[in-house]
């Protein structure tokens, strides 16, 4: 016969463990909740609705994403034992004064968060200073070094250019940080409700759509077309826009991809807004069951030549775990790719400010590791 005391002590048990379950799952919603950001009402939100790109209540491409959901998640069993970095990266102190002679200045930050000093503008893309890319301050993927530079040293800075609202390229507590800078925030539509949330003047914040064009001191900042996606929580995937960016400067131009697949739509970038003296183009974070989100080392040398850039400094690599590909497998691939194409990369360490009109010879600052070519593993965007 079952012993009544002892089925009310298991019951108390159970009752506890629920309990803490519980205020575990409360406080990871406080910790996050700012972070989520917040929709698009009123003016913005009637904006969104007019805009092309805004279809059954979400935006979409032109080329929707297809996507293999089985090989995303049999691939998560199966990574490198490269995915992330076993000794310390080799960080490099920005050289951000006497301005750049040649007018032309990157100083990439890690993934893709890069300085470029155009024509005497400073110019910021992605910031991401934070320690994790997600919205809860003890889990999410880490970062594999410091920020090459502290915020306040970077000041001033006349552009902020977000390409959309994913973790690693949007940050709340960066966004936080700057949100007394005296730059203008340009953002894909709908961004701008995440901005303002935390604490960005309106005034600041210039929201755009595909093609759609703005002119800030002496660059025109036109925002270009990208095949990815939006959105910070379950409910509202599509509820943002997702973009690139063309800054054309007095002398110098500079095309930035943002997060994409290959798409035709490229090359329109190109015969309207290039050739471009640098382009910075995502080459890392890729699998073969989603191509049409990341576009790959491969396929970004060949969008650097479908928007008729000169040097390519390869982006989106280098700082956090997001793929089963080993960290360095991204660099390697570009650069056998662009040898193959006869194309001219720059492949600077964290923190390491090039001219791309004179660029030193290339520096291998990363460990020689085991790595798939692309005729191992392609990464090929559909419908094109």
């Amino acid at each position: 016969m079952e012993n009544p005391a002892r089925r009310v002590r298991i019951w108390r048990v159970v009752r506890w463990i629920g309990l803490a379950i519980v205020v575990a799952m409360l406080a990871a919603i406080a910790d996050a909740w700012s972070a989520l950001g917040s929709s698009a009402t009123g003016e913005r939100r009637a904006r969104i609705e007019h805009s092309p790109q805004w279809k059954g209540g979400h935006f979409d491409n032109p080329q929707p994403l297809i996507n293999d959901t089985w090989g995303s998640l049999t691939g998560m069993f199966s990574p490198s034992p490269d995915v992330s970095p076993k000794t310390k990266v080799p960080v490099a102190a920005p050289q951000l004064s006497p301005p750049p002679p040649s007018g032309l200045r990157v100083t990439w930050l890690g993934h893709s968060s890069a300085l470029v000093e155009l024509d005497g503008h400073r110019v910021l893309t992605d910031p991401v200073w934070s320690l994790r890319a997600s919205p809860l301050t003890w889990i999410g993927p880490a970062r594999w070094y410091p920020p090459p530079i502290a915020l306040e040293q970077l000041r001033p800075i006349d552009v902020v250019l977000i390409s959309h609202d994913h973790y690693d390229h949007l940050d709340q507590q960066t966004m936080v940080a700057m949100k007394g800078w005296n730059a203008t925030f340009v953002v894909p539509l709908g961004v701008g409700a995440h901005l303002a949330y935390w604490g960005i003047p309106e005034a600041k914040i210039v929201e755009l759509d595909w093609w759609e064009r703005t002119t800030i001191g002496g660059l025109i900042i036109t925002m270009t077309p990208a095949r990815h996606a939006s959105g910070r929580h379950l409910f509202d995937m599509g509820a943002t826009l997702w973009a690139g960016y063309a800054v054309r400067g007095p002398q110098h131009r500079v095309y930035y991809s943002g997060d994409t697949g290959l798409f035709p739509a490229m090359k329109e970038i190109g015969q309207k807004l290039g050739p471009f003296d640098l382009t910075m183009i995502e080459v890392g974070q890729y699998n073969r069951a989603w191509p049409d989100w990341h576009i790959g080392p491969e396929q970004a040398v060949t969008a650097h030549q479908w928007v008729q850039g000169k040097v390519l400094l390869p982006v989106h690599w280098a700082l956090f775990p997001l793929a089963a590909h080993g960290w360095t497998e991204p660099i390697e691939r570009v650069l056998a790719e662009g040898k193959r194409a006869g194309q001219t990369l720059i492949a600077p360490r964290p923190g390491q400010s090039v001219e791309p009109g004179a660029p030193a010879p290339l520096e291998r600052w990363w460990p020689d590791l085991p790595w798939r070519t692309g005729a191992q593993d392609p990464i090929v965007s559909s419908q094109l």
